[in-house]
């Protein structure tokens, strides 16, 4: 077969994230794509706009392989610039927002990302960031969920938008990179996992197979977009299907419980701590939510106790626990509806296009409830971390990804996540999983959330120590958060200190910031005024 042909049937195999989107406007070009703020488009104007979008980068001088990293919360624009950059072939490098300049420059250098687009909320640190030796050549304003105008002296995203509307003829393989997700860097510095279209597209089909995703839906999407959860379980899995995405960036339970009211929202995913704030909030029982069927949680742990509540309070709305990691694409393992009752607190089986295992040191398989390592293989897996070989070999050694949490796996094959490893405390010389001792005062019904942490004692090297925010017009106490635990587990695991708070400090995504809580209760002598602690022996 000459060079030729074999080109031209690879250009006709062509399956990337951007085509996802021009098939979807083939079959339902009159169809809602996405709504966000006062702006509605079909599908096929979306289309339109993203072909015109790609065009403008391409006249910036963005070319296939080039690094876009955008800095900006969730918008309409933010989604077009994410299928605009697939249709050239350039990489998305999505950006925390809660991140300091000097920690969005480690990230722009590291990336070598040559064009930032920026939110309107991040102009002034986006500057900051990309003038410290980062490659980037040119920052570009996207317009956010509110009306707001561009300061002078930055291309617009309007200004960008190229007047032909047809398709950039760019061959994009499902090979090629498609986007680099830096790991949140709550522990440690960032690591960029690359992640091809083949792997986001072989993940968007196990989302959709195994979480009962479909065309008719109506999909809330209130999540950070920088996050591959709701970008790429959510966002991306919804454009391929031609469902109709619903954008906002304020993920605050009145906006979120009004949002499913106003647009008849069937589908909506969001970390345990969101599904928590609204049912704390005094909306939700005022809140027709009748529309609501598809309930998604995942990001951190479900407490089952508030598992429970949802399903009491929402009993039409089916529920799925998506448990994985950036580095997955990041769907591993699900939860079934059928399965939150029986297997509560678990993280279901792997995903159709996913083989997981729990596995010891020697990386043999666990026995039912040991506890052990989850590893895995799968099309959706990172190709490497970007410039970083060393801690690629390391993750994937054995032949299997390295999750780094701890999980067991019961006589039926579902696995149940005890704990990261980084997370596991290490009291008086034995191991305690913060998410067990959780779990058990969460079964106080006067606890509203609980992070369990391990700060550095003289006699336990290092205390288990519970952070506590209680319900509003509720009332506990140190000693009966000790006894409650006491009761019913081993000493070495009762809290041997109990911290009363308002609330948990967060990331964008929902996730709990425990190295934030470590650093912020060691020594316990400088708390602030609004927290109560006490020792227990």
């Amino acid at each position: 077969m000459s060079d030729n042909i074999a080109a031209t049937i690879q250009r006709a195999r062509e399956h990337s994230i951007g085509d996802l989107l021009r098939r979807s406007a083939k079959r339902y070009p009159a169809k809602t794509a996405l709504i966000c703020g006062e702006v509605s488009w079909t599908f096929a104007e979306m289309d339109a706009i993203c072909n015109r979008l790609g065009r403008g980068l391409l006249g910036l001088g963005i070319a296939k392989g080039d690094r876009v990293a955008v800095l900006s919360r969730n918008s309409h624009g933010f989604a077009a610039l994410r299928f605009a950059v697939a249709r050239i072939g350039a990489i998305l490098v999505p950006i925390n927002f809660m991140l300091n300049p000097d920690e969005i420059n480690f990230i722009l250098a590291n990336s070598g990302a040559k064009l930032l687009a920026v939110g309107p909320d991040f102009v002034e640190t986006a500057h900051a960031a990309a003038a410290k030796g980062a490659a980037v050549e040119t920052l570009i304003w996207l317009p956010g969920e509110d009306p707001a105008t561009a300061p002078d002296g930055i291309t617009t995203f309007d200004s960008l938008l190229h007047s032909d509307a047809s398709a950039p003829d760019v061959s994009v393989d499902s090979r090629d990179p498609a986007q680099i997700i830096y790991t949140s860097g709550t522990e440690s510095l960032p690591k960029g996992a690359i992640l091809t279209h083949e792997a986001v597209m072989w993940q968007y089909v196990s989302c959709i197979i195994d979480g009962g995703m479909a065309s008719d839906d109506t999909v809330l999407h209130a999540l950070p977009l920088y996050h591959c959860a709701q970008l790429d379980v959510f966002l991306g899995p919804a454009i391929y299907l031609g469902a109709t995405s619903l954008i906002t960036g304020k993920p605050v339970p009145d906006n979120v419980l009004a949002l499913i009211a106003a647009h008849k929202i069937n589908s909506f995913f969001a970390p345990p701590t969101i599904w928590i704030a609204m049912l704390r909030s005094g909306a939700f029982d005022r809140t027709d939510l009748s529309t609501l069927r598809k309930g998604y949680y995942g990001a951190s742990i479900m407490p089952v106790e508030v598992l429970l509540e949802l399903q009491r309070r929402l009993p039409d709305v089916k529920f799925w626990n998506f448990y994985g990691q950036t580095e997955i694409a990041p769907l591993a393992t699900v939860l079934a509806p059928q399965d939150q009752l029986p297997k509560a607190g678990s993280a279901g089986k792997p995903a159709i296009n996913v083989e997981t295992r729990v596995v010891k040191a020697d990386m043999t398989d666990v026995g039912v409830g040991e506890v052990g390592e989850i590893v895995h293989r799968s099309p959706h897996l990172l190709s490497g971390y970007y410039n970083d070989p060393v801690k690629t070999a390391a993750a994937f050694a054995g032949g299997w990804f390295h999750s780094g949490d701890l999980a067991t796996v019961d006589a039926d094959g579902y696995i149940t996540v005890v704990d990261r490893v980084k997370d596991m405390i290490k009291s008086g010389g034995e191991n305690v999983a913060s998410r067990e001792v959780e779990e058990m005062i969460y079964r106080l019904p006067e606890v509203s959330e609980v992070a369990v942490v391990g700060l550095p004692d003289p006699r336990w090297i290092e205390a288990v120590a519970a952070i506590v925010v209680v319900k509003a017009g509720e009332s506990l106490d140190t000693e009966a958060v000790i006894k409650h635990c006491a009761a019913s587990m081993a000493h070495f695991k009762v809290p041997k200190r109990v911290i009363f708070v308002d609330s948990l400090p967060k990331n964008p995504s929902g996730k709990l910031l425990k190295r934030e809580l470590r650093q912020r209760y060691v020594g316990g002598a400088t708390l602030d005024q609004a927290v109560q602690t006490s020792f227990a022996g």
